[in-house]
């Protein structure tokens, strides 16, 4: 009976990118940044008084012109299409869909800091 449930479990192998392909999918993606913030990010901030949206006059509001879909598939939709944002969110099961996408930067709270995952430390810098 183990012999089965051994025979039964699937390998989940998970292949290793090289830092480069974050170039190849990223020509667009460079400094002034442009982050697609989610609504549970935003709500996160609320609730540890970190009110940034209100005072930074850089944030706009961009165009949501399809209806009945929920706001992370709009995310997805707009990500595959232009590959030129980084993502905030808090929500677990977007990270998941976002991490599928190759070149996506993510950025998230963790320990009362921001941190972005996926995001070379000299991109960007031009010599």
């Amino acid at each position: 009976m183990k012999n089965e449930e051994k025979e039964k479990e699937t390998i989940r192998n998970v292949p290793q990118v090289a830092s480069t392909l974050f170039f190849r999918h990223n020509a667009a993606l460079g400094p002034p940044y442009q982050i697609l913030v989610d609504t549970n990010f935003i709500n996160f901030q609320f609730r540890i008084n970190w009110n940034f949206v209100a005072r930074d006059p850089r944030f706009e509001r961009l165009p949501y012109s399809h209806k009945g879909t929920y706001a992370d598939d709009c995310l997805v939709k707009r990500v595959m299409q232009h590959k030129c944002y980084i993502v905030a969110t808090c929500d677990k099961d977007l990270k998941r869909r976002i991490r599928k996408i190759p070149g996506i930067p993510i950025m998230y709270i963790s320990k009362r800091k921001y941190t972005i995952e996926r995001l070379p430390e000299n991109y960007g810098v031009h010599s």
